[in-house]
Parts: C-alpha cells; structure tokens; sequence
C-alpha cells in the first residue's frame, strides 16, 4: 500500500509518542514523576510540540512564537522529554538532572532556570488565568496570529480560578487561547468522578459560551484533525478540548490506576512497561 503524505505524518506522530513514552518509562526509573498523568496526555502533548506549535528552539523568546502553558504543571517530566525531542536539550540531561537541586528540569514546570519553560506552574488552577493575560496581550500586537495553547487536568477543574479565567476569555473575545483538558478522570486522591463531580465538562464550558470540541486524546488522528481545524487566531471564541483519555495510557498495570499517579519504577516494572508499550504500539499499526 502507498502511503499518503497524511498517513506518513501520522505514522510519524504516532512513533514519536511511542518514543516519548519510552522515554518518560527511562526516567520513572531513575526518578519518581507523575507517571500516570504524563502518559495519559502524551499524545496531545506529542501532536503539539512534534507538530503543531510555532516555535524556535535557536531563540525561545521569539516574539512570534506559539505560547504554552502547562498548567497542570506537575506534568513537567513529559514537557522536558517532548522539548528535547524537538532539539532543545539531549533527553540524557533530562534523564540526569530531573529534580536535582539547582537543575533546570524542576518537578513542576519552573521558567526561572529553563528558557523554554514559558511560565512557572505547580498550584492547580492558576494556568489558564495567565495565559488569559497573555492572549489578551498579543491581541494588542497588530496582526499577531499566535495562539497559547494550555494542558490542564480534570481535577484541576474544580478550583473556583479556572472558572472565573473561563468568564474573563470569553468576555475578552480570545480566540487565541485553545485549551486542552487531560480528562483522565483520575486524580493524586481518586477518581474525579468521586471527589468533585464536574459531570459534563464540556456542558459547563458550552454555557460560558467557549468553542467546545470532544475527542479522544489518546488517538493521534483525532488531536491532529482538531488541530489542523482549529479557528483562527483572530477570531473572537476561545476553544477548548476535551480530550478523553486513560491515566496510565499504554502501560497494563498502570491504567486507571490511582497508585501511579506518581511513582518510580523497578527494574522489573520497568521490563513491564516497555513490554506493555510495545504491545499497544502494535496494536495500534
């Protein structure tokens, strides 16, 4: 069969995801990190930074970069391992240097020591307030099309903050904030469903009046099609996504799992894992 420029593009994306849960395994080894939440929005975060966002590694201050926050900041091990498959560092300086002290790959994400961090985040709920700010800042540039793109968690979802940033992007017309919301239902305590009950995030969203897109965020074909389709960054509705997916995506004994939530892997664990992920990957050709 002739592969198709799309069906190549995807087969790319999706190895890359692979590698990056490779990797993210690598360093559970080494360090403990929020596992099961990196996994289950690597995709979305693969499809963004291994193809979606605008940006130049040579100089992260460019003026007309694409703007990320993460504002589920505790998933700072995946954002470390997708930048550095993009060129920004090795993924060895990850593997040795994540949570040292003085390192520049911090436990949550922390702009004070890596350049490629663009804002610091760790206390839930406080991400999508700022990249509100900067949305509405870059409207103030003439012809900026630069979106912000922002990874939230569902849990996160029941800080009274988030609502009150959702009131304020739609009153100031920024559609050039796109959210992604990591609708794992699973938290460090539990299930979500049985801590806060959010029902229907997406209904919620819908009546502040924001653009609302459900996919499912563990298929890359689905995050490439929402993202190659997004609106324009001039337009006047923010957007968000709710992407369904599984904490512990691709690892057996970790789905669904609240026990890896965070955690350090074995060595046999480890075998595990890798196995477990090769295993979807085929499943998934």
């Amino acid at each position: 069969m002739v592969l198709t420029m799309k069906n190549k593009k995807m087969n790319e994306l999706k190895e890359k995801a692979y590698q990056i849960r490779q990797n993210l395994i690598e360093l559970a080894s080494k360090e403990s990190i929020h596992i099961g939440g990196d996994l289950s929005s690597c995709d979305i975060m693969t499809v963004l930074w291994q193809y979606k966002i605008r940006y130049d590694i040579n100089n992260p201050k460019y003026e007309n970069r694409d703007r990320f926050v993460l504002s589920k900041g505790h998933a700072s091990a995946l954002l470390n391992l997708e930048q550095a498959m993009l060129g920004c560092y090795s993924k060895e300086e990850v593997y040795d240097n994540y949570a040292k002290d003085e390192s520049m790959f911090a436990m949550h994400a922390c702009n004070l020591k890596n350049p490629y961090i663009e804002v610091s985040t760790g206390s839930l709920g406080h991400g999508l307030a700022v990249a509100c700010g900067i949305a509405a800042g870059l409207r103030l540039k003439n012809n900026n099309d630069s979106y912000v793109y922002v990874l939230m968690g569902d849990g996160e979802q029941s800080e009274g903050s988030v609502w009150e940033a959702a009131m304020n992007a739609v009153k100031y017309k920024l559609g050039n904030l796109v959210v992604f919301i990591d609708n794992n239902d699973l938290e460090a305590d539990g299930f979500v469903s049985d801590i806060t009950s959010l029902n229907n995030i997406g209904d919620k969203y819908k009546t502040f009046g924001w653009n609302v897109i459900d996919i499912d965020g563990n298929d890359i074909e689905q995050l490439v099609n929402v993202v190659d389709n997004l609106p324009k960054a001039d337009s006047l509705v923010p957007t968000v996504i709710i992407a369904h997916t599984v904490k512990g995506y691709g690892i057996s004994f970790m789905e669904n799992n609240v026990r890896w939530h965070a955690g350090k892997l074995n060595e046999e664990d480890k075998k595990i894992a890798l196995s477990s992920i090769e295993n979807k990957r085929l499943e998934n050709e």
